[in-house]
């Protein structure tokens, strides 16, 4: 179907039906689609943005993120952290149930307790769960090698104390992570493995039904903590894989929200320079929210593949300069993101960061001139085929300033092994943020994180950068410690190990008569606030 063809279809539907909700009883319901799927609404796999967005409707956390990034308070009304760094004294709120079920006295959910959080937190480390998530609580929390127990205490029933084996500034960042969402011992334990069908959280939603593979029906908890939410009666989630099925279902009116925009229809969408078409606006709600994601080319700097001009760090800076990102990402992404001229950490997230690399062939041509270089072999660019667009843009800014490239099209999972092993030195990369503190996109350079342990997939080392990496994760002062973090970001982009192309946005499309549904940068969807008007 050509794009007028396109456009015409959907300018048609649009005076048929309008973006909205058809004329039915089910006023108060949110219809969404996750054309990714999921595969468990147990908190302690929740690592996929799918699983993240379902569990969050049904669970909650002792501290949460609001949309701006700060610590909020949620099952836990206050904390103290100790002078030391070590210790976090939480206080519980005292009227917080778990949904009812039927393996409950009576049916009705009981309340929560500090030794539920307690229990959680152990689940999240105990091998036999095999959670993705007990890295947070792992080599950070206190072990006692003789009683064999970790560092969580419930005192009473209102107040949990965690201790560190040392300051983890951080940590309270850690503690919003979904992961660490509080489950029932007693319903965990009768379900086993198939608690992943039968949640019971504390969350504003209920699990009500669940049809594997096709759907999943949650209900408005009538017993939440925070009255009068939510205000929704029900959710509705649909699993189709399809995005154009998915987009046309949601401007036909039968989806309330939709995020991400398949590059199939991207241009029949967006103008160029990222507006939203004529003929479209005013038909629904269309947000970009900046998204703590960069992505970028990574960059292999130390000889574990012989013969590489890459370990030449002149090289590196002037392969930087010759990439015009602002062109990229108007002509491939149609300005949906924001260029990647500001560091490895996204500007939002790190206040007063600068620019590094704007384009100039001229210094790139001056650098390259500086070390003699002459382009012998070509260097191999590993790349997915969802990014080959991208691949084929920066292999041609690259030979215009006399660097040579071929480019390699490989499986993700098959550029996921060439990275941990070093069996590739030039390769695109993303890094999303776990958790909103610029320390998690720098832990890739510290040289402790080395592949294939860890993320540093580059094999950077500086001694200097360990040092504040190490420093900031203990400094109790955020000014001091932001100061640290930007001295770090400096060392990283001067030594070149990555060429940051962009930070990601997230693209949501919402029906005009939905409100409430706030946006933030780690794209985490909350639905407690929302109502259908």
């Amino acid at each position: 179907m050509t794009r007028s063809l396109i456009i015409f279809f959907l300018a048609a539907l649009f005076l048929t039906s309008g973006c909205r909700n058809k004329d039915r009883n089910d006023k108060n319901i949110f219809y969404w689609n996750i054309a990714a799927g999921f595969n468990s609404l147990d908190p302690a796999y929740a690592k996929t943005q799918s699983n993240i967005w379902l569990v969050n409707q049904v669970f909650n956390t002792l501290v949460e993120l609001d949309d701006s990034l700060h610590i909020q308070a949620s099952l836990a009304k206050s904390w103290e952290i100790s002078p030391d760094g070590k210790t976090y004294t939480f206080h519980l709120r005292n009227d917080v149930y778990f949904q009812d079920e039927a393996h409950f006295a009576g049916g009705k959910g009981r309340k929560m307790v500090a030794s539920d959080i307690k229990y959680s937190f152990n689940r999240i480390l105990n091998s036999k769960t095999a959670s993705p998530g007990a890295w947070v609580f792992h080599d950070k929390v206190l072990y006692d090698n003789i009683k064999h127990e970790y560092g969580f205490y419930a005192p009473n029933d209102t107040v949990f104390i965690i201790k560190l084996e040392k300051p983890y500034r951080p940590f309270l960042q850690l503690l919003t992570l979904k992961y660490c969402s509080i489950v029932p011992h007693e319903i965990v334990e009768f379900y086993g493995s198939e608690f992943r069908n039968h949640v019971i959280g504390t969350g504003p939603f209920c699990l009500k039904y669940y049809y594997e593979g096709e759907k999943i029906i949650l209900h408005s908890n009538p017993h939440y903590f925070e009255n009068p939410l939510p205000y929704l009666d029900a959710v509705v989630v649909s699993f189709n894989p399809s995005k154009q099925d998915e987009f046309f279902s949601f401007i036909k009116g039968e989806q309330s929200m939709m995020i991400g925009l398949d590059p199939s229809f991207k241009d029949n969408l967006l103008t160029s320079d990222g507006k939203l078409r004529q003929q479209f606006r005013g038909k629904f709600k269309f947000e970009e929210i900046p998204y703590l994601n960069t992505e970028f080319i990574g960059i292999l700097v130390d000889k574990a593949i012989d013969h590489t001009p890459l370990t030449n760090k002149k090289l590196r800076q002037a392969m930087n300069y010759a990439i015009d990102r602002v062109k990229m990402i108007r002509y491939l992404k149609n300005n949906t993101v924001d260029a990647g001229e500001y560091g490895f950490v996204p500007p939002y997230l790190l206040p007063g960061s600068k620019k590094y690399y704007e384009y100039n062939p001229g210094k790139a041509r001056e650098l390259l001139k500086e070390i003699h270089y002459t382009a012998n072999e070509p260097i191999t660019l590993s790349t997915t085929s969802n990014y080959l667009d991208l691949a084929v843009f920066i292999q041609k800014e690259l030979e215009d300033i006399g660097v040579k490239t071929n480019i390699e099209n490989v499986p993700g999972s098959s550029l996921s092994d060439l990275k941990t092993q070093s069996k590739t030195n030039f390769f695109r990369a993303s890094w999303v943020a776990d958790y909103a503190d610029p320390e998690n996109f720098l832990s890739v350079f510290y040289s402790k994180n080395w592949s294939p342990n860890g993320p540093n997939y580059y094999h950077f080392k500086n001694a200097e950068f360990d040092r504040l990496y190490e420093a900031a994760l203990t400094e109790p002062n955020d000014q001091k410690r932001n100061q640290d973090y930007m001295q770090m970001q400096d060392i990283v982009m001067d030594d070149a190990p990555v060429m940051v192309l962009f930070y990601d946005k997230v693209i949501r499309l919402v029906g005009n008569g939905v409100s409430g549904l706030n946006a933030n940068p780690i794209n985490l969807v909350s639905l407690k606030r929302v109502k259908i008007l």
